[in-house]
């Protein structure tokens, strides 16, 4: 297990890991959960192939944890054997994908992961629903590398089959919006549209004031950052805290 010598905030701060898009949605879900008086939380790789990301995401949970006292369970979802058959529809990008890329070596991969991480291979057609139906942590993170529209739309159910448990907010990142072979009408950016479009209490938008406090803000995947918004338990919420005061008094001019 790798341990940081430096506190996690500042690491997040500066962007200072190989995966800082990761650390940062972690470290986001974690303080949303202290908000929220959650103890446990659930994140997750969706595309996970050789599974670099999968074990990156793991090591940030650990220090995560160690410095928030939330605890995280991994979950990396993927069919084992590559990415599934495109459509022949320009919404997959048949142009780009073809089945079969980024298959992955299950044995190695497995043993560099820890107990806190469990790897769910299948089609995530299937693998989705049956994760709902289960009872773990709420999510609080989810990154989407799936490369594929019709993909993208099933890791998007976990955010509105029944008996869902998520954060009021949970942190997101999509990998493949910013290249030249993308745009809203295919892909993962149709895919958040048509979400939104269905769904009227969970709702997927940027994450405003991701680039604050933070060293280098121009980074490209900032920009690769959301968020989703549980409507419905924001609509719920009780705030447990006095109200704010402004004891600025006398320090105007």
């Amino acid at each position: 297990m790798k341990h940081f010598a430096t506190s996690i905030r500042t690491i997040d701060r500066w962007g200072a890991v190989g995966r800082p898009h990761y650390l940062a949605g972690v470290l986001g879900a974690a303080d949303q959960a202290l908000r929220e008086n959650v103890k446990e939380i659930s994140v997750f790789e969706f595309g996970v192939a050789g599974g670099n990301g999968l074990v990156a995401l793991q090591t940030y949970a650990d220090a995560v944890e160690r410095e928030t006292e939330v605890k995280i369970r991994v979950f990396g979802f993927d069919t084992g054997v590559g990415l599934p058959e495109p459509s022949k529809d320009y919404r997959d990008h048949p142009d780009q994908w073809r089945v079969g890329d980024y298959e992955m070596d299950v044995p190695t991969l497995k043993r560099r992961l820890t107990r806190r991480t469990e790897l769910r291979l299948g089609n995530i057609r299937e693998t989705v629903p049956r994760f709902v139906s289960e009872t773990n942590p709420p999510m609080g993170f989810i990154a989407c590398d799936v490369d594929l529209y019709s993909s993208t739309t099933e890791i998007l159910r976990l955010l509105s089959l029944p008996g869902k448990r998520m954060l009021r907010r949970v942190f997101m990142y999509f990998d493949d919006i910013d290249g030249v072979v993308n745009h809203r009408f295919a892909g993962e950016l149709l895919a958040i549209q048509e979400f939104n479009d269905a769904n009227r209490l969970v709702k997927i938008d940027a994450w405003r004031g991701v680039e604050r406090e933070r060293v280098f803000i121009d980074r490209p995947w900032l920009k690769k950052m959301f968020i989703a918004h549980d409507l419905e338990a924001i609509n719920k919420a009780v705030l447990d805290r006095p109200p704010f005061r402004d004891f600025g008094l006398g320090t105007r001019p």
